[in-house]
């Protein structure tokens, strides 16, 4: 039977929703204040989710503190306190909710085995969050 763990970690950042081939009032209709060329910041809350058969002998999914390390290493480390449109992750990306929730989804899918599911959750607020992938 699959068993799914999951480790919460967190990174604040700033970001900028826009076009670059767009006006401001073009950008501003679309993105609302997310547009706002001086940039805004959200603490996000990044859930990471492994599935699979615990191990016979440990009885672990997967190692909570490799994932843990894994996490801050691979993201935290990356984005924490950043500006993402200027990460290479983001110079032609529009770094959204959905598309920051499938950048570290990528970017964990490398280091993961491939035997375990793999599932990112992203709040940008209390109240709007992302899943990558979706259900």
């Amino acid at each position: 039977m699959k068993v799914a763990v999951s480790r919460k970690e967190s990174f604040n950042a700033v970001h900028r929703l826009f076009r670059k081939e767009w006006d401001d009032s073009e950008n501003e209709l679309v993105f609302g204040k997310c547009a706002n060329p001086n940039y805004h910041g959200h603490n996000y809350d990044l859930i990471v989710t492994l599935s699979g058969e615990p191990d016979a002998v440990t009885g672990f999914v997967y190692d909570m503190k490799k994932l843990s390390a894994l996490i801050r290493d691979e993201v935290v480390a990356v984005f924490d306190h950043q500006n993402l449109n200027l990460t290479p992750y983001f110079e032609s990306l529009n770094p959204t909710a959905e598309n920051i929730a499938a950048v570290i989804w990528k970017m964990l899918r490398e280091k993961i085995e491939k035997r375990f599911d793999l599932k990112v959750k992203l709040y940008e607020t209390e109240r709007n969050f992302v899943e990558c992938p979706a259900d």
